[in-house]
C-alpha cells in the first residue's frame, strides 16, 4: 500500500467492504486540543485518536512523546477497529506531519496497510466531500502489535548516524539554528544533522510533492539511495513525516526504511553532556 492516499482514492475505498479504518489525529504543538476540531466535524466513520495520550507514553526521561508501550498501543488500535487485514488511513488538519506519527506507529507495530491522507482534512473539505459530527462506535479489532518493524535510534546511534550517514532534523530552520526554542530547555541541533523542515514536503496547493520532487530535495540534502538515513524533530512526531517522505521519494523502502530517533531533541537536550550545535550548518 502506498504511504499516501488522495481524497478521491479514500472516497473510493469507503465504497468497498469492509472499508478502511480512518483515524483523525488532528493535533497542535500548543493547543487547543484536536478533539475540539473533531467534534466540530470529521470524516465519516473516523475515530479520534489523541497524539499526546494514545500515540505516546507519558513524557519524561524519554522525551515529550516517547513511544507508547506495545500493550497500550494495541488497546488503542483495537478500540479504533484496527485489524491486520483492513487498510488504515490517518489524517490531520492538512500537512500530514502528525498523521505520519500514526502511520509510523502502525508500521512499527507490524501493520503493512497504513496510509496518510494527502492534504488531510483541508483537502477533503476543499473537494466538498462529506463530513459529520456523528461519533462512530467501531467493532473492536483484533490487531496484534508486534513492535520493532521500523528502526529506532537512541541518542548515541543518532549521533553516530550524523557522522556516518545522514541525520535529518525536521524542525523549522529557526529552531534548528537555535534562534528560538519554544518548548525544550536548550536550543540548537544534533551536531552533524542537516535541516529538512517537514513543511517543505508540500507544494503550494497543500499536497505532498511528487516522488521526483521529493527525491531531488533529499538528494540536495545529501541523502543517497542505499545509504543509512534517519530523522528527528522536537519530540518524534513530525519526524515521522520525513521517514514517510523518504519512502515516497523511493530513497528508502518498506523493506529498508529510514530510522527514527524517537526521543528526538526533547530527549537529546535532557543530558547536558551531549553536545549542541547552533547556526545554519550541520
Amino acid at each position: 500500500m502506498s504511504p499516501l492516499i488522495t481524497p478521491a482514492q479514500l472516497a473510493e475505498a469507503y465504497a468497498t467492504e469492509p472499508g478502511p479504518v480512518v483515524l483523525d489525529v488532528r493535533w497542535r504543538l500548543v493547543g487547543p486540543p484536536g478533539r475540539e476540531d473533531y467534534d466540530r466535524g470529521h470524516l465519516p466513520g473516523a475515530v479520534f485518536v489523541d497524539v499526546d495520550r494514545e500515540l505516546a507514553a507519558e513524557p519524561g526521561a524519554g522525551g515529550r512523546h516517547p513511544l507508547p508501550e506495545p500493550d497500550a498501543l494495541q488497546s488503542v488500535l483495537r478500540a479504533a477497529g484496527v485489524t491486520a487485514d483492513r487498510d488504515v488511513v490517518a489524517y490531520d488538519a492538512g500537512d500530514g506531519s502528525v498523521a505520519a506519527r500514526a502511520w509510523w506507529l502502525l508500521r512499527w507495530a507490524g501493520h503493512r496497510r497504513a496510509a496518510v491522507l494527502d492534504g488531510g482534512f483541508a483537502a477533503w473539505t476543499a473537494e466538498e466531500r462529506p463530513v459529520t459530527t456523528e461519533v462512530p462506535v467501531p467493532v473492536p479489532g483484533e490487531f496484534v502489535v508486534k513492535p520493532g518493524a521500523m528502526p529506532v535510534l537512541d541518542a548515541e546511534q543518532a549521533a553516530e548516524l550524523a557522522v556516518t550517514g545522514t541525520l535529518l532534523d525536521a524542525r523549522a530552520p529557526e529552531r534548528y539554528r537555535g534562534d528560538v526554542e519554544p518548548i525544550d530547555p536548550a536550543a540548537g541541533h544534533v551536531p552533524g544533522a542537516r535541516n529538512a523542515p517537514f513543511s517543505r514536503h508540500l507544494g503550494e496547493d497543500g499536497r505532498w510533492l511528487s516522488t521526483s520532487e521529493l527525491a531531488q530535495r533529499f538528494s540536495e540534502l545529501g541523502v543517497r539511495p542505499g545509504e543509512p538515513v534517519g530523522a528527528y524533530c522536537g519530540s518524534g512526531v513530525t519526524a515521522s513525516s520525513v521517514v514517510l517522505a523518504l519512502e515516497v521519494a523511493r530513497l528508502t523502502s518498506p523493506e529498508r526504511p529510514a530510522a527514527l530517533y524517537a526521543g528526538s531533541w526533547s530527549h537529546w537536550c535532557t543530558d547536558p553532556e551531549r553536545p549542541v550545535a547552533t547556526g545554519p550548518n550541520p
